[in-house]
């Protein structure tokens, strides 16, 4: 018979591979990532808080909210009404999944480089001075000037959210950076609460909070009842803080900065894969426990938390936070005073003016004092996007106001932060429409004076012995460490052949192997027949029909392949049972090691490792981003003047 390489064994596996492209790439996978859908649902309850507040039936909004719920065992009570809940309370989970995710960038993001860290943070706090400064000047000498820490604030949420609608595709540098800084931003502003907007500190209970703290980091090396320990220690810390007097928010932080990342090793994900088998061979109860917590150890405790987490801190628990608090009864008489109140506009100022010129003018004195000389990792017009993102202050600043002001001050405060989260994304879209209009040329160079990409993949590609398709001197390099037998690398291989051919010569192709031996017992020798195909020069035409026909990989398969292409036969089954390419296949599972490859497929683009879904408009988004920083940054020459 004669094989066709792009067929696929049945109908069914066609019909498998064309939805699974189709889901991955459906607009309902773009509304549930976390900062769009997480600020929609935020704007539609902060709405929806607005609408109550103004109800005839206005008065049950403070009265719910006003609600006292305590927990008491024995004499001893918390007490605090559903707001106090609701702020206190459920808002630690919040910044506990912040801290998280910041973590998560030092440990494997782009903050891994410890040198690109300066200049951000630098930007988040000039991006809090000048805001203050803004709202000090517009209330000096008046009574108002105790709330300026109402005026620092970035809202996670809404800012990120922002910046995903509005930013051009590939703008994951753009993230990163918004994201230090919002991060810096709230740990700060909590030292604010903390220190200027506090009760009476109790020492005795902090200091016990600081054990507490101590005993959670220190949980990290303790056997699989960790979590347990872990969950009734950090609830006592929330207690311990609650009576010390400082803002519980801060030790869900500062648990999250703690927490660390780490991908998953090869070693520990066999060592699951066994404990599985063996669970399967004896479904006991005992194997069963252990079985679980294999799986769990094998991910890092920081990404567990923050899959869990995420889902309820975006969607729920900072939603409910905006009904609790953003329920505003405007009269005419509120309106009036806002338009001349000091609160509302000096807060409005600070915001949509102080943050971006703040962010700026800190970047640029950062990059000529504390960075001393280093490149930004993002453009500067494309910093002007951050900082006007930015201006969107929601969360912090509320739980400040509530702090800072009573009565019609408070409601003066809540129309400022009103006005800053409908002016500044209109600002943000202006901005990045300005960016997309500058000459390609005055773009280029902005990219050709950012810093080069941070670079994952340790072993450099060497024509000499990758298998690589596409020409030598394209643009992009797309490299996949692969399994012959991994249902996702079958999948995947229709979006790189369509990236391939969507991309010419920009885009080389390379592929290296890293055969899962404990999940599919026939990687290994397909791996192995690969290469004997590749010593007799066809390589690729195996790659490809092995992918085909995933499902039929035995020896009788291998030799039907070998002579349906030509091959030597014999010379090629002696290569495959005497093993010759053993040593190949194993240099590159030690080179996937040692970058910290632990599955297939895993997709490295010009050195950087890719993360997150691999349908076409991601990759080609990736891709496309790629290709344009390495010509601007001048590693690529143009096509044309070569």
């Amino acid at each position: 018979m004669r094989l066709d390489p792009w067929r696929r064994e049945d109908a069914t596996a066609t019909t498998d591979r064309t939805a699974w492209t189709r889901n991955l790439a459906a607009p309902i996978r773009d509304f549930l990532s976390a900062e769009t859908a997480s600020a929609l649902v935020l704007l539609s309850a902060a709405v929806a808080a607005l609408v109550w507040a103004n109800t005839p039936w206005w008065h049950s909004y403070e009265s719910f909210w006003s609600t006292e719920a305590s927990i008491r065992v024995g004499a001893h009570a918390v007490a605090l009404d559903l707001r106090g809940w609701v702020n206190d309370g459920l808002m630690t989970l919040f910044f506990l999944v912040i801290g998280l995710e910041a973590k998560r960038e030092l440990d494997m993001g782009e903050l891994r480089e410890r040198g690109r860290i300066a200049t951000p943070v630098v930007a988040a706090i000039g991006g809090m001075l000048v805001p203050v400064a803004i709202y000090l000047a517009v209330n000096a000498g008046s009574g108002a000037a105790h709330g300026w820490g109402v005026a620092m604030s970035t809202d996670t949420a809404l800012a990120l959210g922002a910046l995903t609608l509005l930013a051009p595709p590939g703008s994951g540098r753009l993230r990163v950076v918004l994201l230090t800084i919002v991060v810096v931003d709230d740990l700060v502003a909590l030292v604010v609460i903390t220190i200027a907007y506090s009760k009476a500190i109790s020492l005795v209970a902090l200091a016990i909070a600081v054990g507490l703290f101590a005993v959670l980091v220190g949980l990290r090396y303790a056997p699989a009842w960790r979590r347990t320990v872990a969950l009734v220690v950090g609830l006592a810390l929330w207690l311990a803080l609650h009576e010390s007097g400082v803002d519980p928010l801060v030790g869900g932080l500062a648990a999250g900065l703690a927490i660390s990342a780490y991908p998953p090793s090869r070693e520990g994900l066999e060592q699951a894969t066994a404990v599985i088998r063996s669970f399967r061979e004896q479904p006991t109860p005992e194997l069963a426990r252990s079985a679980q917590r294999s799986l769990a150890a094998a991910i890092s405790p920081n990404e567990r938390l923050q899959h869990r987490l995420h889902p309820w801190t975006s969607l729920v628990i900072v939603p409910l936070f905006a009904l609790a608090n953003f329920g505003i009864h405007v009269t005419p008489h509120l309106l009036a005073v806002a338009l001349t109140s000091t609160v509302t506009i000096g807060i409005a100022l600070a915001y949509i003016v102080g943050k971006p010129v703040g962010i700026l003018a800190a970047s640029f004195i950062a990059q000529r004092s504390v960075a001393r000389g280093r490149r930004m990792t993002v453009t500067w017009p494309g910093l002007a996007g951050v900082g006007t993102v930015a201006g969107m202050g929601f969360t912090v600043s509320l739980l400040i106001a509530s702090l800072a002001f009573t009565g019609e001050r408070f409601d003066e405060a809540r129309l400022g932060i009103v006005g800053a989260v409908v002016i500044a994304p209109g600002v943000a879209w202006l901005v990045f429409g300005l960016i997309a209009r500058l000459p390609s040329q005055v773009r280029a160079r902005q990219i050709g004076r950012t810093a080069g990409d941070f670079r994952d993949l340790v072993d450099e590609i060497d024509p000499d012995r990758d298998h690589i398709r596409g020409p030598a001197d394209a643009t992009v390099t797309l490299l996949e460490y692969g399994d012959f037998e991994c249902t996702y690398c079958g999948k995947a291989e229709a979006v790189i052949r369509e990236l391939t051919s969507s991309f010419g010569d920009d885009l080389q192709f390379v592929f290296r192997h890293l055969p899962l031996n404990d999940v599919h017992p026939s990687a290994q020798i397909a791996s192995e027949a690969a290469e004997a195909a590749g010593a007799q020069g066809k390589f690729w035409e195996m790659y490809d029909i092995l992918l085909s026909h995933q499902g039929h990989l035995a020896v009788p398969d291998l030799r039907a392949y070998a002579k349906d292409l030509g091959l030597d036969v014999e010379r090629f089954w002696d290569d495959v049972r005497t093993r010759r390419f053993a040593s190949r296949v194993a240099d590159d599972v030690a080179t996937a090691d040692a970058s910290g490859v632990s599955g297939t497929p895993t997709f490295f683009i010009n050195g950087r490792r890719r993360h997150g879904t691999y349908d076409i408009d991601a990759l080609t988004a990736a891709v496309r981003g790629a290709g344009a920083r390495a010509r601007n940054q001048g590693q690529i020459v143009p096509r044309g003047s070569r």
